[in-house]
């Protein structure tokens, strides 16, 4: 059914595609074919560019066919055909019905097949029950762009599937683009051409959940194009946000998404909207765990397909909302505002309380309300009773609105150079009041590059302050809710704040193997789990540091090699399928004379052989000085690859489940944010007066765990890194380094 919960097409994703056929340029009017240069690709043999494609005559054919049009009363493509000529007439376009039993429809002449049509089209709408022969016939037609209507594919389950991948198989390499199957026809709705200014392109994987950013246009704001995307056997959300990004009338693109195709593919289109500085806001489904994943390592523990998507979202700038009417508000705001002058927030209110409410809201949503000077607060004591806070938030206590001395008071608000949103929540209409404050911050907006935002919290929302004053306003953002203007402007400081900053991190990817990759790959054992002894060894291979060490097979030889390495030591049983040795007893710490260690050796051997473990070897290990203790780990996901964990580690990874996911490619600066985003971050700056951690080397043990996960699970590799797992990595005193203690590694 129309409007369901689409299916995901299992065939090869779009950027794989890329590297199997070499494709490259626009993809509008077919790709050209040829070998595909090493230099576009990772270490990992992923795609660093994607092609933009040319849909302009997708949005703005010269002209169409409507296969199964009707013109017969009470037929469900009666109404879409009349639609289409409605929207075909709009964009200048030629519209040429096709039926095979009729000779004209709504007056025009009727083929009886697109082999039949008059001229070669650029697009043709699919209203038949088995479109497939029609895509044949317009992949022999070099038809540009095909919509397929019709649901009953991979939403539906096997059948549908293995028919959707027919579509997908037809049209591969074709020069034929198909949108669908089961989509909606909402690319073809009336979009006002009255409205002016930056306006929201909208991409959905369900139409009907479009229905309220595209029902903005009636509050006067733009929408340029709406791209209905359904299953996706090709064209997909990545394909639409890569053009759209390249749109100069485009200034925000809002999306509904159900599920990714392609994680690369979605990240180098998100990648082309943070270099263009076009925003993105999303609504993405799937914020409960759908299915539970296995892993031997914490790692692969920590974080579900979720939090994944959720990191690989915020690391290219794409902004996460949670619901349709955040993501209308959302990206109405940052299509329209300029860049903010300051990151300071204001707040102006006739009410104590309403400010003090809303105060409360903003500053735990991470927002900024700079205090105000003396200077400042005496410039608005002239108008305001003395007896009022003025501080931030500013309390007028309600007379001042009325006459003169409002506009005074909100320019002066926005003269303070610490200022760069002014907020006014006004809880309810209070004519003539009300009135008068809107008319003179409307006004203030007008002359002013700063952000002025209104929440009007009427649930009746037919004042003539807000219908036409407000919203007859393009500088005015205006607000039905409190929270709905937090997450707004809370999005639009964040996002300028991101784009000042950012710089792709495709640029500065590996393109080649480092010399650990001959190293690594002579330890890795495919499909099995690698002991404590070769992980480290792995570790050592991309100069990560790990404690002195020795593998011993007798009491004896554990004896010297505790002398070699120094007392006090660490001793582990070691063996390949080992997880959690501290589960089963087999790791001592502290021993400190040969008597110990040889007691120690026999008493790891005695609880493997009864616990039926065949060891390697024991460890002999140097015992390292305390400090922070990090987990840095690799899992692969189905989407995006090998990512990259970090989180704070030690026995209770698994119930702080405090961690954060990077997706490579990334640099330094993402590291940092990474660990900026832990809940215990803290305790890396040195807590009860313990000395600060060193971060700078912390930071380069997730670069070289990132290496690691784009060289050993790339075409290099044979049987690669499927999980790795430091825990703990001890975070010494600044300067002093990071050690990787322990280590699990499982191949593929």
């Amino acid at each position: 059914m129309l409007g369901s919960t689409h299916g995901t097409l299992t065939t090869t994703p779009r950027s794989a595609r890329v590297l199997a056929c070499g494709e490259h340029g626009s993809g509008g009017s077919g790709a050209v074919h040829g070998k595909a240069d090493s230099e576009d690709l990772d270490v990992s043999g992923r795609p660093l560019h994607a092609p933009v494609p040319d849909l302009d005559r997708f949005f703005r054919p010269e002209a169409v066919a409507v296969v199964g049009a009707s013109d017969a009363e009470g037929r469900p493509n009666t109404r879409i055909t009349q639609q289409l000529l409605g929207w075909a007439e709009r964009v200048g376009a030629r519209l040429h019905p096709v039926h095979p039993k009729r000779n004209t429809v709504f007056g025009l002449p009727c083929a009886p097949s697109v082999a039949d049509l008059p001229e070669p089209v650029d697009l043709a709408v699919l209203l038949v029950a088995d479109p497939l022969p029609v895509v044949e016939q317009l992949v022999e037609t070099k038809t540009k762009f095909a919509v397929v209507f019709a649901s009953g594919y991979a939403e539906t389950g096997g059948d549908g599937a293995d028919a959707q991948a027919r579509l997908a198989r037809t049209t591969a390499g074709s020069g034929l683009r198909l949108l669908g199957p089961n989509t909606n026809l909402n690319a073809f709705e009336h979009f006002r051409d009255d409205l002016e200014g930056p306006a929201i392109a909208l991409i959905t994987q369900s139409g009907h959940q479009g229905r309220p950013v595209f029902a903005l246009q009636e509050l006067g704001i733009r929408l340029s194009h709406w791209a209905p995307t359904g299953n996706e056997a090709d064209l997909e959300a990545a394909d639409f946000l890569s053009y759209f990004a390249t749109r100069p009338e485009v200034g925000a693109v809002a999306a509904y998404v159900e599920g990714l195709k392609d994680g690369r593919g979605f990240l180098l289109a998100a990648d082309r909207a943070a270099r263009n500085g076009v925003p993105v806001v999303a609504v993405k489904v799937g914020r409960t765990e759908t299915g539970a994943r296995t892993a031997a390592s914490h790692t692969g523990k920590l974080t579900g397909a979720d939090a994944t998507v959720d990191a690989a979202m915020r690391q290219y700038g794409v902004i996460r909302v949670e619901g349709l009417d955040e993501l209308q508000d959302t990206a109405a705001l940052l299509a329209r505002a300029r860049p903010p002058r300051a990151e300071g927030v204001a707040v102006y209110s006739i009410s104590g309380g309403t400010g003090a409410h809303f105060a409360d809201l903003a500053t735990a949503a991470g927002l900024t309300l700079p205090t105000l000077g003396e200077a400042k607060r005496a410039e608005l004591h002239q108008w305001i009773p003395d007896y009022l806070d003025v501080s931030n938030p500013v309390d007028n206590g309600g007379h001042p609105v009325g006459d003169w001395r409002g506009r005074k008071i909100i320019d002066a608000i926005l003269a303070d150079p610490a200022v760069g949103v002014l907020i006014c929540p006004i809880t309810g209409p209070f004519p003539p009041l009300s009135d008068k404050l809107a008319s003179d911050l409307v006004a203030a907006a007008e002359e002013t590059d700063k952000l002025v935002c209104v929440i009007w919290g009427s649930p009746v929302g037919t004042e003539d302050a807000y219908r036409h004053t407000l919203l007859g306003s393009s500088r005015v953002a205006t607000f039905r809710t409190f929270a709905n203007c937090v997450t707004a402007v809370r999005a639009y400081l964040g996002h300028h704040s991101f784009r000042r900053a950012y710089r792709s991190p495709f640029e500065d990817a590996p393109r080649a193997p480092s010399p650990s990759l001959r190293k690594a790959q002579a330890l890795l054992r495919p499909g099995q789990q690698l002991s404590e002894h070769a992980g480290k060894q792995l570790l050592r291979a991309y100069g990560i540091r790990v404690p002195r060490e020795q593998l011993c097979t007798s009491a004896a030889g554990a004896v010297r090699s505790a002398a070699q390495v120094g007392y006090p030591v660490v001793m582990k049983a070691s063996a390949p399928q080992l997880a959690h040795k501290s589960e089963y007893g087999l790791v001592r710490i502290g021993l400190t004379s040969a008597s110990q260690v040889r007691d120690t050796y026999r008493e790891l051997t005695d609880i493997a052989r009864q616990e039926g473990i065949e060891l390697d070897g024991v460890l002999v290990c140097q015992m390292v000085e305390p400090g922070v203790e990090m987990v840095v780990g690799i899992t692969q996901d189905e989407l995006f690859g090998p990512t990259v964990t970090v989180g704070l580690g030690g026995v209770l990874v698994e119930v702080l489940r405090d961690a954060a996911v990077g997706v490579p490619p990334f640099g330094a600066d993402h590291a940092r944010t990474m660990l900026g985003e832990l809940r215990g971050a803290a305790l890396l700056d040195g807590v009860r007066g313990r000395p600060p951690a060193d971060i700078d080397a912390l930071v380069e043990v997730v670069l070289r765990v990132q290496r690691m996960a784009l060289e050993l699970s790339g075409p290099h590799t044979s049987g690669g890194l499927a999980e790795l797992d430091i825990n703990p990595l001890v975070v010494l005193p600044r300067g002093q380094g990071a050690v990787a203690l322990d280590a699990l590694a499982v191949c593929r």
